[in-house]
């Protein structure tokens, strides 16, 4: 860990406990900014596990499998500032706005969260004030910092292989809005890195109404952005993340220059 923040003093953290947010390479020289949402299964101490197991924690809908090594993997290749959640999506997912009914899930994929029921008005605030509001203040602090840099949004996810009944194909989604210049391009250095198969706007789009930060400090500042999805047995390793971070450095230094041009239009 190259820079780590914590905020102020919260009754949901201990002083032991790792802060909401880190912040790795902060400084770093690429043109590119990585964002991991779901970086982390960790539950505060004072929620007792939610109520949950641990091999239901270790699980996707703690978390995004493997995306944390694959951030991690990429700021090193690009050298970019990497921006990643502290504890689990179950807790307060801060890739939702805190008014969606999915801000802090009572259920997730057939898993009722017992310690996410029933929760006062007070108790939901105190996960966002400790948890949501710090990571995207932190994002907020590194972008102004930037401000006057051209700077392209890179948010990593991960998705399971299969939902729903239904297995899901892609190696990896690239996801966006309206939008889609960068997205094509990106997908065109991906198909020329391998036998990859490729989602366009799958299993996942970027939408306002479900996603919150891309919409919030990509569209909001006008940054051009992205969002991968992975599909989680393709990185069950650290191998095979430093793998996809490798194939995801070469494709976006294929096409850094061209999305340059993106971000000052």
């Amino acid at each position: 860990m190259t820079d780590s923040d914590a905020d102020i003093a919260s009754p949901l953290l201990l002083p032991t406990e790792p802060p909401a947010f880190q912040i790795i390479n902060p400084d770093g020289c690429s043109s590119a900014v990585l964002i991991c949402d779901h970086a982390s299964n960790r539950v505060p101490e004072e929620l007792n596990s939610l109520g949950l197991a641990a091999h239901q924690l270790d699980g996707h809908i703690a978390w995004d499998l493997g995306a944390a090594k694959v951030a991690r993997q990429l700021s090193i290749q690009l050298d970019a500032p990497l921006v990643m959640t502290g504890y689990s999506r179950l807790v307060i997912d801060c890739n939702r706005a805190p008014h969606s009914k999915e801000s802090i899930a009572v259920q997730s994929d057939g898993v009722l969260i017992p310690g996410n029921q029933r929760l006062t008005l007070e108790q939901k605030t105190l996960r966002g004030d400790t948890l949501f509001k710090p990571y995207h203040r932190a994002i907020d602090t590194l972008l102004d910092a930037r401000a006057q840099r051209p700077t392209v949004l890179l948010s990593i996810h991960s998705f399971t292989p299969r939902l729903n009944g239904k297995q899901r194909p892609w190696h990896i989604g690239v996801a966006y809005e309206r939008d889609d210049r960068l997205a094509k391009l990106m997908i065109g250095a991906l198909s020329e890195c391998g036998d990859i198969i490729i989602g366009d706007n799958e299993p996942y789009a970027i939408e306002d109404h479900i996603d919150y930060t891309l919409p919030a400090h990509g569209k909001g500042r006008g940054l051009a952005h992205l969002m991968f999805e992975i599909r989680q047995d393709m990185i069950p390793t650290g191998t095979d993340a430093a793998a996809w971070a490798t194939t995801l450095t070469q494709a976006y230094r294929q096409i850094e220059a061209r999305a340059l041009l993106i971000c000052n239009e």
